[in-house]
Formats: C-alpha cells, structure tokens, sequence
C-alpha cells in the first residue's frame, strides 16, 4: 500500500445516520425530565438562569440547549435571551391543540434517555460514574483507560482509524505543509500525519502518544513506507514535554476535554512553537452562537457522554489561541463535519 486517497463517496451521511438517536435522547430528555418548554412557556431566561432552573452545569446545558436550537425549537432574542420558537408554542406546550410532549413522553424511561439524563446531570461520562468501567476514549492520570490495556486500545484505536482514513488524505491536501518536522499531538494511528507524509515527500513527523497507541502507528507506518520519516514519541500530553517542531496537529483532540483542559493544551503548544510555527486545530466546529448546526451538535451530545469534553465554536477555539499569542485564520472544511482552523505564532 502506497498511498492514502479520498473516499470516491462521502461518508458524511453514513455519520449522521449513526449519531441521530442522540437528538431523540436530547428531545426526551428536555420534555420529560427537564421540562425545557414550560420552563420558558411564559418568558424569556438568559443561558444562565436557565442553566440555573435546570439545574445543570455549563458543559452539559452547552450541549442540551445548543441541539435545542439546531432542532429550531429555541432562538435567541436581541438581548441574547433563550425563548421559544413558533414550533415550540405550538407543539410542545401542555394544553396546546397540537401537543406531542405526551407523546415525546412514552420515550421519557427509555434506557437511553434515562442514561442521557444521569450524564446532564453530573456533567460526566458513564466511566468516570462507573468506576470499574474505565475511561475508553481518554487517558486521565488515576483513571483506568482501555487506551493502557493493548487489546482495547488496540481495538479502539483501530476502529477510530475508519474515521481518519477517509479524512486524513482531504486534511492533508488543506494543510499548507512542505518540509520541517510536523508534531502529531495524540496522533494515534499516525494516519493523519501519514496522510501528509505521503504527500510531502521532504515532510517528517512525530506521533505522540500512549505507548499502547503507538503500537499500532508503527504497523500503519511500516504499511504506508513512511517509517523512515515518522518517530514515534511516548508521552502524556498534558504532563510530559512536546519534543520541537515546527508545526503541530491537534486533530479531533481538544473536543474531549473541557475548557480548562483545552486552554492548557493551547497554551501548551503556543509555548512549545518556534517563532512562524503553526498550530493545526482540526475539529468539528458549531456555529459561534451555538444554535447549531445539527449534525455537530448531535455529534456533541456523544462526545459529552464518552468523554469529558463536547464540540466547541470556531469562536470559542479563537479565544484560546489568542490567549495563548496566536494569530488564527478561517476555518477550511475537509470531510465528515470537519474543518481546519490554522494559527500561527508571531
């Protein structure tokens, strides 16, 4: 095998599909559990308040509210307050000629939508409830994760390489790469920075990640005839040091942590560049006002579940790298949802 190529056919579709039942959970949840639309039946409320009267945190309001919106069954005024759309008066407001909240309802108990309810509530992921389950899409220092034990870690990380294949070689055609060292920040299968390898011949990379992970990035490397010019470094991203380069990937990282965590790892990166390095932030990216679009915000309703993150706007990641004391640009769609977000250190 000597190359990767797009797909002739775009998977998105395949993808939506796949993440649709987390809207029917999201819906369920906000008419039988959370009582969204009575709470707003009379007036508007600030993100805030109504966080408040929920009685919910930030990340998992975010992620109910944002799907809200997508599914145009909230807006929000001129005064940046939540209110219901015309649907929603009509539709799902008890004593309405029209309702279909009792109806919603029946699926109210339904295991997926009472496990839904338990994640917005606590604002974790089952495994950080179930403490015996372990963590399978992250590694927290203290926390058992399927990504230390080779035969899960071999299995997840060959099974999010399905994703990456299809969109690595479209990345690697956005990403303005030539030569130097390009730093591929919990790269696991090295796909990604295969995929520019391959198509910059005077290109060289470095995967870092667990070392379970990166067992399986040497067979892909060796498979691909790019294993002269991969390096594969073990190392926690937030605790050890980022060997130098000139340019660093963070592809479909950041949405599984929270805010904090990705300022860190931001910061983090800023810090580890050379003067004219770059930081490649490719991701899936809401609309700035989080109302959407749908597919994202479904899509973040199953990061919040399976990890300790969500998706963010490209607004939200323009924050970080300007803190960090980085200068952004506009983001470049590649496949399946995704985009590329550039910013480059002064």
């Amino acid at each position: 095998m000597t190359g990767l190529l797009p797909p002739k056919n775009d998977p998105t579709s395949i993808f939506e599909h796949f993440r649709g039942s987390y809207g029917s959970e999201l819906l369920a949840a906000a008419v039988g559990h959370f009582h969204v639309f009575e709470e707003l039946s009379t007036r508007s409320m600030s993100f805030e308040k109504l966080r408040k009267k929920l009685e919910i945190q930030r990340r998992p309001a975010v992620v109910l509210l944002t799907a809200l919106q997508a599914m145009k069954l909230l807006e929000v005024d001129e005064s940046g307050c939540l209110l219901l759309t015309d649907l929603a008066k009509e539709h799902l407001l008890p004593g309405g000629e029209y309702f279909v909240g009792d109806y919603i309802g029946l699926a109210a108990e339904s295991p997926g939508v009472v496990e839904m309810v338990a994640r917005l509530r606590s604002n974790c992921p089952a495994f950080a409830v179930k403490q015996d389950s372990g963590a399978a899409f992250i590694y927290r220092e203290g926390l058992e994760s399927a990504m230390e034990q080779e035969a899960s870690a071999r299995r997840l990380t060959l099974a999010l390489a399905g994703r990456a294949k299809n969109v690595a070689p479209v990345l690697a055609e956005r990403l303005n790469l030539n030569q130097g060292t390009l730093l591929d920040v919990g790269g696991g299968t090295g796909i990604y920075s295969i995929a520019c390898l391959l198509r910059n011949p005077r290109l060289n990379a470095i995967v870092f990640d667990r070392r379970e992970v990166l067992k399986v990035a040497s067979e892909f490397a060796i498979q691909y005839g790019v294993a002269d010019r991969l390096q594969l470094i073990e190392g926690d991203m937030f605790a050890d040091p980022f060997p130098p380069a000139d340019a660093i990937l963070l592809s479909n990282i950041l949405h599984d942590w929270d805010e904090p965590e990705c300022q860190q790892l931001v910061s983090k990166c800023s810090a580890s560049l050379p003067p004219g390095g770059r930081l490649f932030v490719h991701d899936v990216f809401l609309n700035d006002r989080l109302d959407g679009p749908l597919p994202i915000a479904l899509y973040s309703a199953a990061l919040f579940t399976l990890t300790e993150g969500r998706a963010y706007s490209a607004a939200e990641y323009r924050d970080w790298l300007s803190a960090a004391g980085l200068v952004s640009s506009d983001v470049v769609p590649t496949l399946i949802h995704c985009g590329l977000l550039t910013a480059e250190k002064p």
